[in-house]
């Protein structure tokens, strides 16, 4: 029996229906990242002087930390506006994966400025110096309050989201750096502790891998095309095996995500009669949809043998 083309590439409207919903989001994504950028960068010059006027290794720290985070919410900023940008010839699902790559190289950023805080920390703990706490406090708490409006601001980004998880994350990180400046400036003051300055800044540190640990495992399975977070795909397949009466396997499933919440999946069918290619194709793509949330779907129906691994198409079943 010749296998009848039945290719499918069609989601039902997937480019245009979502279109003008996925412009308004990238707008207030990338309206949330340029506020956020704004603010970063005048508290990183404003602690920079502070820092660097008390002696403050803490708001020295903070400082680097947030012109890193200046430069990564920039990053961010131009992978939210390259990622809606329209399909082209040469790439052919559009620029999408700009934003997996920027959240990428905002983690990987983060063990760099983590490694200088720890060079740092340890010099200042053999070496202490003086500091002007009351300059540092002020200027800590600035930040503070200053991180906790961006932070608030970047709040409430989709979970399968790298592009906004990263800036989030250094501007996380920034907070963090401020509240240990606040504490070292008080422990300073009324304390007398010099240590406390390159103690709490090794802290943020170690809080800070975990984040960008995180952060660049997600990214890099992306970027492998890994199975998106939470599908199996097992039962993927067994759901798409009771989709309909007409399929009979289901077999070379590839999920995967091209960028923050697109996921994708090629399948292949295997039907009782191939006249039911129609009824099959609609019943697959509504439950990879409506089920698991994905949209783009190539569905290829095999009509006899699979010419892939030299199939018939009803004899065996499962994964392949």
């Amino acid at each position: 029996m010749t296998p009848a083309p039945s290719h499918d590439h069609h989601d039902h409207g997937h480019p245009h229906s979502h279109a003008h919903g996925h412009d308004h989001a990238g707008d207030h994504r990338r309206g949330k990242l340029g506020w956020a950028f704004a603010l970063t960068t005048l508290t990183m010059l404003a602690e920079a002087v502070g820092g660097w006027w008390s002696g403050s290794l803490a708001l020295l720290a903070d400082a680097g930390h947030m012109l890193v985070d200046a430069l990564a919410l920039l990053l961010a900023l131009v992978g939210a506006w390259m990622a809606v940008r329209p399909a082209d010839a040469r790439r052919s699902y559009g620029y999408g994966r700009i934003e997996v790559l920027v959240g990428f190289v905002n983690a990987l950023s983060q063990f760099v400025l983590v490694g200088w805080i720890v060079v740092e920390a340890i010099m200042r703990l053999r070496h202490p110096a003086p500091i002007l706490s009351g300059v540092m406090l002020v200027v800590a708490v600035a930040g503070l309050l200053v991180n906790m409006l961006v932070l608030r601001a970047l709040h409430g980004h989709a979970h399968d989201d790298v592009n906004m998880a990263g800036a989030r994350l250094h501007v996380l990180g920034d907070l963090l750096g401020s509240l240990a400046a606040v504490g070292a400036a008080v422990a300073i003051r009324w304390l007398g502790w010099l240590w406390a300055d390159p103690v709490l800044s090794l802290l943020v540190s170690v809080l800070l891998l975990g984040s960008a640990w995180q952060l660049l495992r997600r990214s890099a399975h992306i970027l492998l095309e890994g199975v998106p977070e939470g599908l199996d795909t097992a039962a993927v397949e067994a759901a798409l095996r009771d989709a309909d009466g007409a399929i009979c396997d289901i077999h070379h499933l590839h999920v995967w995500q091209l960028a923050s919440g697109s996921r994708m999946a090629t399948v292949h069918a295997a039907l009782h009669d191939p006249a039911d290619s129609g009824r099959a194709l609609k019943a697959i793509h509504a439950m990879l949809r409506e089920r698991f949330g994905i949209r783009h779907v190539t569905v290829q129906i095999d009509a006899g043998e699979c010419l892939d691994h030299h199939q018939d198409g009803c004899s065996g079943h499962g994964p392949h």
